[in-house]
């Protein structure tokens, strides 16, 4: 079996932007699903959860995200950071999001072998620029599994 996996984008690589519109349902239905009742999430002039901006990789056109490169059988979610530079985005508002990787590099893992990491940024902007909301990501490849001697010999 061949799975084709993208080469990595190297650290500073930027995707393509792409348009995020804040929908008030949204933040009702992902409020709902945290089980929250805070009313800030409700009705017409509703803020997002700090969180709500995971959600915009589900808006994002095929081919304008960075590659990570990694197999997606030993892909980890590792850290999530999201940083905001002033008010929570709201319904109705249009945030352009683009991916840019910031950092790659490798360690031992426990079990053998080497885990490999990448840190990408996801930065919404107004529509005239201004940075509004920063989502911060690593990505882990585990090591592959150590064949046994038996695997070996066949």
């Amino acid at each position: 079996m061949t799975t084709d996996i993208p080469a990595p984008s190297p650290v500073g690589a930027l995707g393509q932007p792409w348009e995020v519109f804040v929908e008030r349902g949204k933040i009702r239905e992902f409020a709902a699903a945290m089980q929250s009742g805070n009313p800030a999430y409700q009705g017409a002039d509703a803020v997002i959860p700090p969180t709500f901006l995971i959600n915009a990789v589900q808006w994002a056109p095929p081919g304008v995200r960075v590659a990570v490169g990694f197999e997606r059988k030993r892909l980890l979610h590792g850290e999530q950071e999201y940083i905001f530079h002033g008010d929570l985005p709201r319904a109705g508002d249009k945030l352009i999001a683009q991916e840019r990787v910031l950092d790659r590099y490798a360690k031992p893992g426990k079990r053998g072998g080497e885990m490999k990491f990448a840190v990408v940024a996801t930065e919404f902007r107004s529509p005239n620029g201004e940075l509004i909301a920063e989502a911060r990501a690593t990505f882990i490849e585990t090591a592959p599994r150590a064949k046994s001697a038996q695997e070996a010999t066949k």
